[in-house]
């Protein structure tokens, strides 16, 4: 009798803020020791489903400074007891801005130092599982993506969507940083790699080589 092994990687996507960006609840199988990735507010949410799902929070995990991915990050990180990693120190400039930013945006923003910055070629580990960061600048110069090799899925923030690609007109921002990032970093994760997106439905890599009007190969070609 052949046993099926459960994934070494679960996740669940939960919209937060009117923004409704993809704060996404990711854990070990294993373990049900997991990390919240970009718990930008409605903390109650976040909460319900780490209840629901059984998981043990130990850490939380950031793709950049912005508003909707960050604001109550700091906020949870004291009420849970756990550490901030992520994301690259090139985005102390958002962190720094995030209670400005949250009366702009009417979102809740509190400011925070992260526990460990990271940089190209860091890891990351939640419960047994380790991700491989990459620092993918553009939309913020601080950006990274955690890719998790195993599963085949990639957490890209606001680097990549399904058939679009990242502002870079806020301060900061640079568009052929963007382009290089993803056509050097991601593309070699492999077309079979599934990412979450920092907002809308999730896709993977091949799809976006074929179709992303901004991305794809043929668009790059030109």
């Amino acid at each position: 009798m052949t046993e099926t092994l459960p994934p070494p990687l679960r996740a669940a996507i939960v919209p937060v803020t009117p923004l409704q960006q993809n704060c996404t609840l990711l854990w070990c199988t294993r373990t049900m020791r997991g990390a919240f990735v970009d718990p930008g507010g409605d903390l109650p949410k976040l909460r319900a489903a780490m209840t629901h799902h059984g998981v043990t929070i130990e850490k939380i995990i950031l793709t950049h400074g912005h508003i909707d991915h960050c604001g109550e990050a700091g906020t949870l990180a004291r009420e849970l007891g756990v550490p901030i990693e992520g994301p690259h120190e090139a985005d102390r400039f958002w962190i720094a801005r995030l209670d400005e930013d949250g009366r702009a945006y009417g979102i809740a923003g509190v400011v925070f130092e992260p526990d460990r910055w990271l940089i190209e070629g860091d890891q990351v580990t939640v419960g047994d599982l380790v991700l491989d960061v990459y620092h993918c600048p553009g939309h913020t110069p601080g950006h990274v993506v955690f890719h998790h090799p195993a599963s085949k899925l990639a957490l890209v923030g606001d680097v990549l969507f399904q058939g679009s690609i990242g502002r870079t007109d806020f301060p900061m921002g640079n568009h052929q940083h963007l382009l290089d990032a993803i056509t050097t970093k991601l593309w070699p994760l492999g077309d079979d790699t599934a990412f979450v997106p920092g907002h809308g439905a999730m896709s993977n890599f091949g799809h976006e080589r074929r179709h992303n009007p901004f991305v794809s190969d043929v668009a790059m070609a030109g």
